[in-house]
């Protein structure tokens, strides 16, 4: 039996990630769908709800919060059935690569509906409209998850060394943040020309602008998605696949043992807190606090992600001598700069100048730190690869489920607050976040071997264990 499996291994030739250049950009490019989708829901979505739609700022928060529980459901769940599907289409297409697909299809049949007026129902009561809304949002997200999950869990798979799997993580990155772009191009390009003059705000009118605005980057998206599917090869290992069915269980229950990874899962949710917490609340503090015109809600993002695109670079060029705890705590540095600006008093000068400013520093650091989280949970799956799809999906059922609730707790306030509400908002909640995943990281142990080997250890001894008492083939 075994010979076998090693005769399939060596029939089945697979080019090095790290001199390939096509595998990297086919690979980076393969999460771009669930980018321009990220960056829509995060940064539009209570734009588009509460602005457009007129749902009050609690409704369209509980909406969100509606998105992110699925979402943190389904991926732990998604993760767990990823590394265990066990069948011939999986062995031959590949499994990752399989639920990547099925996430594809649930995103494209659901996604446009929620950035478009309820259909035969728009004259409706809006709790009923919410129900229209909740059925597609549920759906979006069991998709988004499949391929979040999928996605983060091929890197340990195509890559041995964390300086691979750090690279094809900036790579990745690099992806999300050119998605965002592009995003934030179209919605500048879409308002500035249909506007009527330039310091006209969003408005309930602006319905059928957002409707085009998702046709257009879900069409890049998908071609994406095809291009992704075609140039990428799953590395099938069926020694892998059997190890997994025999000791799956022991191998996933055993991460659980370890407080090493209840660490990386703060750190991990920390770090999006900061990162999505801010995407969200920023066009409505340019909108409500600053009253800043409709065309600033695409272009003050657009120039946080510029700061996300200059960090990505950064990362990928810098020695291999700086550590991640260094890193991050570079990347906490600008992130904290940028809070602690909005926190300051604001002028004239400020919200025609420096909120730029503010917006490249806050990009630039929450991606750097984004970054680094990602390669810490790429350092704690290690060689566990059978479990890195259920790794990620725990990862992310933290960022999700913390995401959703900080938004519709500060979405409840918001009903009555001031009109500096989302100015406090941003500073204390990313700032806070910001300082808990700094905290956080500087407590780990040393980097990457030490905690590699913290959670390997147990795991190949246990493995051990079982294997010593089973039956030979």
């Amino acid at each position: 039996m075994r010979s076998v499996f090693r005769e399939k291994i060596m029939d089945n030739e697979f080019v090095d990630i790290s001199t390939s250049l096509r595998l990297q950009l086919g690979y980076g490019i393969g999460h771009v769908l669930n980018d321009v989708c990220a960056s829509l829901w995060f940064t539009y979505f209570l734009v588009f709800f509460h602005l457009v739609l007129e749902f009050s700022a609690s409704q369209a928060g509980k909406l969100m919060l509606i998105g992110q529980i699925v979402d943190a459901l389904s991926t732990p769940f998604v993760g767990y059935c990823s590394d265990r599907t066990d069948n011939i289409v999986s062995l031959r297409y590949g499994r990752r690569k399989l639920w990547h697909l099925f996430g594809t299809a649930c995103v494209l049949g659901s996604f446009p509906f929620i950035f478009s007026e309820c259909i035969g129902c728009a004259l409706s009561h809006k709790w009923a409209q919410m129900f229209y809304f909740a059925a597609f949002i549920m759906i979006f997200q069991i998709g988004w998850a499949a391929v979040q999950i999928s996605h983060l869990s091929l890197i340990p798979e195509l890559a041995d060394n964390d300086h691979t799997r750090t690279h094809l993580t900036a790579v990745r990155y690099g992806f999300t943040v050119f998605s965002n772009l592009f995003v934030y191009i179209i919605t500048w390009v879409v308002l500035h020309v249909t506007g009527e003059c330039d310091k006209q705000q969003v408005g309930p009118g602006d319905a059928w602008k957002f409707r085009h605005i998702v046709y257009i980057v879900m069409g890049v998206g998908l071609v994406a998605s095809i291009v992704f599917h075609l140039s990428v090869r799953e590395k099938n290992s069926y020694q892998c696949q059997e190890q997994l069915m025999e000791h799956g269980n022991q191998t996933h229950c055993s991460f659980f043992r370890r407080p090493i990874m209840y660490q990386v899962a703060g750190i991990y949710m920390s770090t999006r807190l900061v990162a999505n917490v801010a995407q969200v609340l920023i066009p409505l503090y340019l909108h409500l606090t600053l009253g800043l015109a409709a065309r600033a809600l695409a272009v003050v993002p657009l120039a946080m992600y510029l700061g996300s695109l200059a960090a990505a670079g950064v990362q990928r060029l810098a020695p291999r001598a700086i550590t991640r705890k260094m890193h991050y705590a570079f990347g906490t540095a600008c992130a904290m700069t940028g809070f602690v600006w909005i926190h300051l008093e604001f002028d004239d000068n400020y919200k025609t100048y420096y909120i730029y400013v503010v917006a490249v520093l806050i990009g630039f650091g929450a991606a750097i730190m984004l970054v680094t989280s990602l390669a810490l949970t790429a350092d704690l799956v290690g060689s566990q690869t059978e479990a890195s799809a259920f790794v990620y999906g725990l990862m992310s059922f933290t960022d999700k489920l913390a995401c959703g609730f900080a938004i519709v707790i500060i979405q409840t306030f918001a009903e009555s607050a001031a009109k500096s509400y989302y100015r406090f908002a941003l500073s204390w909640v990313c700032g806070g976040a910001t300082l808990t995943g700094l905290f956080l990281t500087l407590l780990l142990p040393k980097f990457t071997t030490d905690l590699i080997a913290v959670v390997n250890d147990d795991v190949a001894e246990n493995v051990s264990e079982d294997s010593a008492t089973a039956p030979l083939e």
